[in-house]
């Protein structure tokens, strides 16, 4: 089994809780232990909602693959709904039997022989795809959602995607993938090449969530961490960051300082290198222009899912980046169990 980041901090915390012979040792090493513990938050359970269709299977690479390396347990769901949403006909009256043979067939190309994988499949039903996932998500508790979203463009403007729809609502963070972005997954599960993390941080409580979320990414994957705060756009023509003090800071001065200090120390050693970065003009618009710059593999930002529409997070920022990102996006939500 691979070696994760988050083992080697185990053994680590071990071998110096058996070095520890001072009270002053001790407690430098309780405290390093709580803050790795506070890092070291599991992700247990995975739901991957499937058409199974070929746009959705490579969900199922990215689920496979997280599945693999937090060792989660994996449930793989098919929506018996519509047709329009789903990749199969008539899917309402396809019986439980072939749907698990489509299970199979899917998940094949990322099995290993031999496969630990837990993994299971289930069929649900409902009017709304969106509703049911959050549904079966909340029954579940499960840490994360992955899925696959299909870029149609009127239909979005218009209603919004299954996916952007389960953003909005899901009781834990959802990863959002396309068959057109740039991949961090093989085919062969287990292989994960993340190398860039980008966090959209506005300092609110969810984009806390999201950066929670992004440094726990690469700190996994020792990846590169780039924090970036956008600031409202302004009729003072500035540089994106000055650096050089006249004085008084700048808004430019204080955001990078915040963002500097929203990682610590401890927990910014675990990733490959950490950036930062102020920049002005509308959100999504410079959240996706720096993610194409710095070709990052996955952009974190926080959503909220209470009353959004037209002028909101959700309605002016969180989709458009979904629809028109070049990468996967997570969108971090506050956990939520069953009733």
């Amino acid at each position: 089994m691979t070696q994760t980041k988050s083992a080697l901090l185990l053994k680590m915390l071990l071998i110096a809780s058996f070095l520890c012979g001072t009270g002053l040792a001790l407690f430098s090493y309780k405290e390093t232990a709580r803050a790795a513990l506070k890092v070291m938050k599991r992700i247990k359970s995975i739901l991957c909602p499937t058409t199974l269709s070929d746009d959705s299977d490579l969900a199922i690479g990215y689920a496979v693959a997280l599945a693999r390396i937090f060792e989660a347990e994996l449930h793989l769901c098919y929506c018996a709904t519509v047709s329009s949403w789903s990749g199969i006909a008539a899917a309402p009256t396809m019986a439980h039997l072939e749907v698990a043979g489509l299970f199979d067939q899917s998940l094949a190309p990322y099995l290993k022989q031999p496969d630990n994988l837990k993994w299971q499949g289930v069929v649900i039903g409902g009017s709304d795809p969106a509703e049911a996932i959050v549904r079966e998500s909340i029954v579940r508790g499960v840490d994360l959602i992955v899925m696959c979203s299909r870029r149609r463009p009127l239909a979005a403007a218009l209603m919004g995607s299954v996916a952007e729809s389960v953003c909005r609502t899901a009781p834990c963070p959802v990863l959002v993938t396309h068959p057109d972005k740039r991949q961090w997954t093989a085919t062969e599960a287990g292989n994960i090449n993340l190398q860039k993390v980008l966090v959209a941080h506005d300092f609110s409580d969810y984009s806390e969530l999201a950066l929670q979320a992004g440094t726990m990414f690469a700190q996994e994957f020792h990846s590169e961490l780039h924090l970036l705060h956008v600031l409202p756009p302004t009729r003072r023509q500035e540089p994106e960051l000055a650096w050089t003090d006249f004085g008084k800071e700048n808004p430019y001065h204080q955001m990078a300082r915040r963002l500097q200090r929203s990682i610590p120390q401890e927990s910014a050693s675990w990733c490959a290198k950490v950036l930062t970065a102020v920049q002005e003009g509308p959100p999504y618009r410079e959240i996706l222009g720096y993610a194409d710059e710095q070709a990052a593999d996955l952009i974190c930002l926080g959503a909220h899912g209470a009353n959004f529409g037209a002028n909101t997070l959700f309605g002016s920022n969180v989709d458009r980046v979904l629809r028109q990102a070049g990468c996967p996006v997570l969108v971090a939500r506050p956990r939520r169990t069953g009733h």
